[in-house]
C-alpha cells in the first residue's frame, strides 16, 4: 500500500524529527497528558496468586501498543493513596522509564482493575487534541525512541526522568487525521504481526523437524530395512540389531571437568581460546569471542588442554548443550564445562547424539539448581547412548551435517523475513507519526466536516 505525501512541509524545530506537514503543530506531551508518578517500590510483598493485575515492563513491548498479557503478575494492592495513585484506567498510556526504552502500551477498554510497577510511567489524557494511541505510536516510532534514548541517563541501567517524558515532542495533526492514521497503523501492523507470527511458527516447525531427523538417525540409523531389537531402555525403545548400547564413560577414553578453581586467574589479554559454557551453542563453539589463556598457562593444565575433535558439554546454565572442539581451539583450555576426549568414534556423530532428546532427557533427570541448572560429571559418565559401528557413525554424521545445513538455510531465510517485516512495520509507524504519508482521503466526510 502506498500513500501520497502532504503538499507542503515545514521544519518541526526538533532536530531528530525533521520536517512535518505545514498544518501540523509540535507540542510537548505535558500539554495534553498528566504524567502520574510511576508505581511504588516494594510491591513484591503484595504479590498474590489472585487479585488485580500488576503491570510491569515485561508487559510492554517495543513493537506494539497492546499490553502483552502472557506473563501477568497479580497483587493484593495496599489500601489508600498508594494503591489509588498507581491504578490504571482505560486509555492510559504506559511506557518504560528504565531499560527497554520505547516500550509502550495503551490500556484497553474492559481491562480489569490493574496497577503499575515503579518502572512504568502512567500518562493520562487531560486535553482534547490528542488520542492516547497517537502518543503511543509516537513513542513507538524510530524518532520517538531516538528522543527517549537521547534523554536517558545511567550506565548499566538506563532510565528516564519524569520531566524528560513530559517534554516528549509530539507532532500534532487534527483529531480526524490522528484517527485515520492510528486506524491505518492498527490495521497494517496487525497484518504485519500476523506474517511475523507465521514466520516464527515456520522457524519452530523447521527446528522441530531438524531435531526429529537427528533423533531418528542417531537412534534408528539410516537404513529403514535394518532389523531392530529392544534396547532394554524404556525411553529409548528399539535400535538396530547390530548396534550396541554403551555408557558415555565406556565410549570416551577420558571425561573431566574444565578448570574449576579460580579459572579467572588464567585469563590473559591474548593467547589461545579459553572456553566457558557461555561460548558453547548446539554444535558450535564461539572461539573468536571467547576469553583467552596464554599457551604457558594452558600447558600448566594438561588435563583440560583442548585437542581438535574433543567435545565440550555445558554443565551450568544450559546443561547438556554440546559442540566439537575445532582446530582453532587446539592447545587452548576450558573452564567448568565437561570435556569429552576424542576416542574411537566420530566426534560429529557423538555431538549430534548428545544434543538429542535421548541425552537431554538423561540430563534433566539428574540436573539440579533453581537459579542455575547444572549436573555433576559423576552422573554424566553414566549417560546411555546407542552406538553404531564406526563406518555407520561417519555416514550418519555426514547425512545429518547435510540436513542441518539445509534446515539452517531455511531457518535463516525465515529469520531474514522476520527482520524485513519488523523494519517495514517500524518504517510505517515512523512515516505515519511524522506526516510522511497523507491519509486525509481516508477520513470520513462527516468526520472531516
Amino acid at each position: 500500500m502506498s500513500f501520497p505525501r502532504y503538499p507542503t512541509y515545514k521544519d518541526s524545530g526538533v532536530e531528530w524529527l525533521g520536517e512535518v506537514p505545514e498544518l501540523w503543530a509540535v507540542i510537548e506531551a505535558r500539554r495534553e497528558f498528566a504524567f502520574l508518578t510511576s508505581g511504588s517500590r516494594g510491591w513484591a510483598e503484595y504479590y498474590s496468586d489472585k487479585g488485580p493485575i500488576f503491570l510491569r515492563i515485561g508487559n510492554l513491548t517495543r513493537d506494539s501498543i497492546r499490553i502483552d498479557m502472557q506473563d501477568i503478575q497479580r497483587v493484593s494492592p495496599p489500601p489508600g493513596v498508594e494503591g489509588d495513585r498507581t491504578q490504571v484506567s482505560s486509555g492510559d498510556v504506559l511506557f518504560s522509564i528504565t531499560a527497554y526504552l520505547g516500550s509502550v502500551a495503551v490500556v484497553p477498554q474492559g481491562l480489569e482493575r490493574a496497577y503499575v510497577s515503579q518502572h512504568v510511567c502512567l500518562a493520562r489524557l487531560t486535553g482534547r487534541r490528542l488520542l492516547p494511541e497517537w502518543l503511543a505510536y509516537s513513542v513507538l516510532s524510530s524518532t520517538g525512541k531516538a528522543y527517549l534514548e537521547s534523554e536517558s541517563y545511567g550506565g548499566t541501567k538506563v532510565q528516564l526522568s519524569l520531566d524528560d517524558i513530559k517534554s516528549f515532542p509530539l507532532p500534532l495533526p487534527s483529531l480526524d487525521e490522528q484517527r485515520a492514521l492510528t486506524s491505518l497503523l492498527d490495521r497494517e501492523t496487525a497484518k504485519i504481526d500476523a506474517l511475523i507470527a507465521e514466520q516464527q511458527r515456520l522457524i519452530e516447525l523447521l527446528q522441530e523437524k531438524r531435531q526429529a531427523v537427528i533423533s531418528h538417525a542417531v537412534t534408528k540409523g539410516l537404513n529403514p530395512e535394518a532389523p531392530m531389537k529392544d534396547s532394554g531402555v524404556e525411553w529409548l525403545g528399539e535400535v538396530p540389531e547390530h548396534w550396541t548400547l554403551k555408557r558415555l564413560k565406556h565410549l570416551s577414553p577420558s571425561l573431566t571437568v574444565g578448570i574449576v578453581v579460580n579459572p579467572s586467574e588464567y585469563i590473559s589479554d591474548e593467547g589461545l581460546p579459553f572456553i566457558y559454557g557461555g561460548d558453547i551453542r548446539e554444535g558450535v563453539i564461539d572461539w573468536e569471542n571467547s576469553r583467552r589463556i596464554s599457551p604457558a598457562l594452558s600447558d600448566k593444565q594438561p588435563k583440560t588442554r583442548l585437542r581438535a575433535g574433543d567435545l565440550l558439554m555445558v554443565r551450568v546454565g544450559a546443561p547438556g548443550i554440546t559442540a566439537v572442539v575445532p582446530t582453532q581451539c587446539e592447545g587452548g583450555n576450558c573452564a567448568s564445562v565437561m570435556l569429552i576426549r576424542q576416542g574411537h568414534f566420530s566426534s560429529q556423530w557423538l555431538c549430534f547424539a548428545l544434543n538429542t532428546r535421548i541425552v537431554r532427557f538423561q540430563v534433566e533427570v539428574v540436573q539440579y539448581g533453581a537459579a542455575q541448572e547444572q549436573f555433576n560429571i559423576s552422573h554424566a559418565v553414566n549417560f546411555w547412548l546407542p552406538v553404531p559401528p564406526r563406518q555407520e557413525q561417519d555416514c550418519i554424521a555426514a547425512f545429518l551435517a547435510s540436513e542441518h545445513e539445509k534446515a539452517q538455510g531455511l531457518i535463516l531465510e525465515a529469520h531474514n523475513a522476520v527482520s524485513l517485516l519488523q523494519e517495514r512495520r517500524s518504517a510505517l509507524i515512523s512515516a505515519a507519526v511524522t506526516g510522511q504519508i497523507d491519509v486525509r482521503g481516508l477520513v470520513p466526510e462527516a468526520s472531516a466536516a
